[in-house]
């Protein structure tokens, strides 16, 4: 089987970054409505067990994760005129809105227990539906670009959007939704806006996912196609798929890492919200400050992820950055264990902000860095197998995530139950032993996972050398091939995409 190449366009328009990277700003909204409201929400506002629903929340995870290399075969073999990735990225948008918008709009007089089913049924029916967009977006972004650092720059888009998204979504939300109010101190508690909530959300995914794959689609004569002799999706296939990559110890590298860093982050996004309410008795209308911290955070890595590629390369900006973030954002709620910072801190808000900006340049940096790295995964195993693997490589990592991140997801929702986190609690009443333990979880025991995947990355072998050889051989593979068929590259078979400069 042989598989056709992307042009090789050293830079990309901006227009083109823009749509590809702004798709990511939809994905966070519904990924992160669910990852940081749904156990708050069904927890506090609802009253249903937080055990129950992180166990609702971690199976939803691990049935999407299975998912997920599924649809990167599947993409990474559909043949259209809409080529590989668009035809799902237009399908999605709608059933993401849909399922969204139930996770938050449960039937009037359900059972704690039904109401947990709800949950996680609803929630999987989003994130399965996500899978067909998320998948083939990121693939996308991985061919969109063949040079060492154009790749970074193309993920430090999505990376940054990631941020927009994330941001943008809790800062309308606890400005427009839950404002703090005489009835509710943090306005996240307040039962009453969730459907309008959930419904405006909605609207926003599908008009910003559309766009995505609409402003993107001029791209599609110069993407990587199967060729013809390509074998249509099979279970058969798809396992010959998952074992090609498997069989790079590069991706399995960056596959431990990353399962390490998702433990980290579904305990930590899992407590999050207890530990600005509860710990540190912040308001829903301050929180809306924590945009700052992020946009700074997001901007600095937008800047300077590729720029660090080029001095330091890939592996060592993965390595520091991954140690940094498991490091940093624990350092305040470790402080508050200690006793040193309390809620009644003078300066406390800014104190904490300034902590969230460098964890959030150091995730969006690690972040650009693998993503960027796994294209050159794509790359090697094109050389040793002669395919290209955007979608199964994007999509196996992201199964090794998810299912990580459901055991973090569940920790979290089992810490709350293990520290006896009371129920509908009110800030400032809920026992400082408790908090104690709340701290320690989310300071110190959550940063462990993160330390592992530093040192998972660094068993990752692929520099700028490395990756020059690799395109070179594949370079003169490919010529000897159209000399051998007598033909010229077409836009579709190697030749170089039109791609003005910004």
């Amino acid at each position: 089987m042989a598989q056709t190449q992307a042009g090789e366009a050293e830079r990309l328009t901006l227009k083109t970054k823009l749509a590809f990277g702004v798709g990511s700003a939809a994905e966070m909204i519904a990924l992160y409505s669910v990852s940081s409201f749904a156990l708050l929400f069904y927890n506090q506002v609802l009253g249903v067990s937080a055990a129950w629903v992180g166990l609702a929340l971690s199976i939803s995870l691990v049935a999407d994760g299975l998912l997920e290399p599924v649809v990167g075969s599947l993409s990474d073999r559909t043949r259209s005129k809409l080529g590989r990735r668009h035809p799902w990225m237009f399908a999605a948008p709608i059933p993401i809105a849909l399922a969204l918008f139930a996770v938050f709009s449960p039937p009037a007089g359900l059972s704690d227990l039904a109401l947990a089913v709800w949950c996680g049924v609803s929630v999987s029916c989003m994130r399965w539906a996500m899978t067909f967009f998320h998948t083939p977006h990121l693939a996308l972004g991985g061919e969109l670009a063949a040079s060492y650092l154009e790749r970074s720059k193309v993920m430090a888009y999505n990376s940054f959007f990631t941020f927009v998204g994330g941001a943008g979504l809790s800062f309308v939300a606890l400005t427009f939704f839950f404002p703090q109010t005489p009835a509710f101190h943090n306005g996240l508690l307040n039962p009453g806006p969730w459907n309008d909530f959930a419904f405006a959300m909605s609207v926003a995914i599908v008009l910003i996912l559309t766009a995505s794959a609409w402003f993107t689609r001029d791209r599609i004569p110069y993407l990587p196609k199967p060729s013809e002799d390509t074998p249509r999706f099979s279970l058969r296939e798809f396992f010959g798929d998952v074992a090609k990559a498997l069989t790079n110890v590069n991706y399995v590298w960056l596959l431990a890492g990353y399962f390490f860093l998702s433990m980290m982050l579904g305990l930590r996004e899992g407590l999050r919200l207890y530990v600005y309410s509860f710990l540190w008795e912040i308001s829903s209308s301050d929180m809306r400050l924590f945009i700052i911290g992020s946009f700074i955070g997001y901007v600095t890595a937008f800047v300077f992820a590729a720029k660090m590629h080029g001095r330091f390369d890939k592996k060592r900006t993965a390595i520091w950055s991954a140690v940094a973030y498991a490091v940093i954002p624990g350092i305040p709620t470790t402080l508050g264990l200690l006793g040193v910072l309390k809620a009644d801190t003078p300066g406390l808000l800014p104190i904490l902000i300034a902590f969230a900006t460098a964890g959030y340049a150091a995730v969006s940096i690690l972040q650009i860095s693998i993503m960027s790295a796994l294209a050159d995964i794509a790359d090697e195993n094109e050389l040793k197998h002669g395919v290209r693997q955007e979608g199964i490589l994007y999509s196996t990592r992201a199964l090794a995530a998810k299912l990580d991140q459901a055991i973090g997801t569940a920790l979290a929702g089992f810490v709350i139950t293990l520290i006896a986190f009371p129920d509908k609690a009110s800030p400032g009443q809920v026992d400082f032993e408790v908090l104690q333990k709340l701290a320690l979880w989310d300071g110190v025991l959550a940063a462990i996972p993160g330390v592992l995947a530093a040192v998972c990355y660094g068993r990752y072998r692929i520099d700028r050398q490395a990756y020059q050889t690799t395109r070179e051989a594949l370079a003169k593979r490919r010529s000897e091939a159209f000399e051998a068929a007598g033909t010229a590259p077409t836009p579709n078979t190697g030749a170089a995409a039109p791609a003005p400069a910004e």
